[in-house]
């Protein structure tokens, strides 16, 4: 029995809203994050609001529509599937194997001719002269990976530490929860995964010669996750195991990573000087499972690195915009913004050494200020606040919208 469809309802009840207007929806993510899924929940809204709809679907990955790859190409394709006296839908699955794009589009949206729904695999994919091209005429969705909380319903587990665990070692693509969670399974899905985001995605696309060193980057930086990025210190480690790799050659690679969303950059912000740094900033991934599946398994002695990781990414699917925090010798893990609010994190495993008491405690109580403070661990005892800072437990923090 097939497993039914499951909608990702945060997603498109924020999408739903712009259903009909004049600008193109630009869904973008990591590749196999769902997009095209999400894409299709689109279609059936739509369709149930006007059973009229005539929607057009073209994937430029697929068989079908390999002969898409100029402008020119994709206007005839779309020239012969719109349909007069009904609204024309236009949903197009990674827009970015299709040269010029932009020119088709702005020329469908300029005479609306149909709303127009786009997916992408490249960060870049709406910036620079793009953005400009179609500035104001365009509005952008990320696509996570699963949260917790879709984790649990995905799978059909219960909310505890045991699935927590489950969780932390197998990520959150969607497509998992139809294969058994079991290591060696998923971790063959998400390493085809892996090996298409560097072949295709970045190889490819910037003409990448040393996948060696591709993959050594990205198994270091998942090795380091949570420490401060250094391209030089990057540059002299590769040096110690007899890789002469220029600084210069770090930053491009790390730069072409981050473009296809396997990884996520975070600033570094003074609290002192209130500024964000040039430099110290640290490297997340967008998905666990597949930080996990690149150094080999999940350990429980990467536990803090993971940990930090699903705090992070729990804060960027509420829309934060995330900072590592700087005070003065004090670092603050987090320093999450959404408007008007603010607040500051301390990520650890356990609060079990007096040490780490005063070191997470104590950091925050060094800033001033009123905004929130949270330490946020794995301790059963969480929930005790602590001189106004409060103790949350990662189950806690991981189903809220904080």
């Amino acid at each position: 029995m097939q497993n039914p469809v499951l909608t990702r309802e945060n997603y498109l009840q924020r999408l739903a809203v712009w259903i009909d207007k004049p600008v193109i929806k630009v869904i973008i993510g990591q590749r196999r994050v769902g997009k095209s899924m999400f894409m299709f929940q689109v279609m059936e809204h739509i369709r149930s609001v006007n059973p009229e709809a005539n929607c057009i679907y073209i994937n430029t990955e697929n068989e079908e529509f390999q002969h898409i790859r100029t402008y020119e190409d994709l206007q005839k394709e779309i020239n012969a599937s719109l349909k007069k006296a009904v609204k024309n839908y236009l949903f197009i699955d990674e827009i970015q194997d299709v040269a010029e794009f932009e020119r088709a589009l702005r020329s469908y949206l300029s005479k609306n001719q149909c709303d127009i729904y786009i997916t992408g695999s490249n960060s870049q994919l709406m910036s620079g002269e793009l953005a400009t091209f179609l500035s104001g005429r365009y509005v952008e969705f990320k696509i996570h990976p699963l949260s917790f909380t879709e984790f649990c319903l995905f799978h059909n587990l219960p909310n505890n530490n045991d699935t927590l665990l489950k969780y932390f070692r197998y990520g959150g693509m969607p497509f998992l929860r139809h294969l058994p969670l079991e290591d060696l399974t998923v971790n063959e899905y998400l390493q085809n995964i892996y090996s298409t985001i560097l072949l295709r995605d970045i190889a490819e696309r910037h003409d990448v010669r040393n996948i060696h060193l591709l993959k050594s980057l990205a198994r270091f930086i998942a090795d380091s996750e949570g420490t401060p990025f250094s391209s030089l210190s990057i540059s002299n480690y590769f040096k110690s195991i007899n890789l002469q790799i220029a600084p210069k050659t770090i930053l491009d690679y790390a730069g072409y990573l981050l473009n296809s969303m396997i990884i996520n950059q975070v600033e570094r912000y003074n609290l002192v000087g209130k500024k964000v740094l040039t430099s110290g900033g640290k490297m997340y991934f967008e998905d666990f499972g597949l930080r996990n599946a690149i150094v080999g398994s999940f350990k429980l002695t990467d536990i803090q690195k993971v940990l930090e990781n699903a705090v992070y990414m729990q804060l960027v699917r509420n829309n934060y915009k995330v900072f590592v925090g700087q005070m003065r010798d004090k670092e603050i893990d987090f320093i999450a913004e959404r408007g008007s609010e603010k607040c500051y994190i301390q990520v650890a495993y356990k609060l079990q050494l007096d040490k780490t008491i005063d070191r997470e405690f104590g950091n925050l109580l060094s800033i001033k200020d009123n905004f929130p403070k949270i330490v946020v661990t794995m301790d059963e005892l969480a929930g005790v606040d602590y001189q106004g800072i409060k103790h949350i437990h990662i189950l806690d923090f991981l189903q809220g919208n904080n």
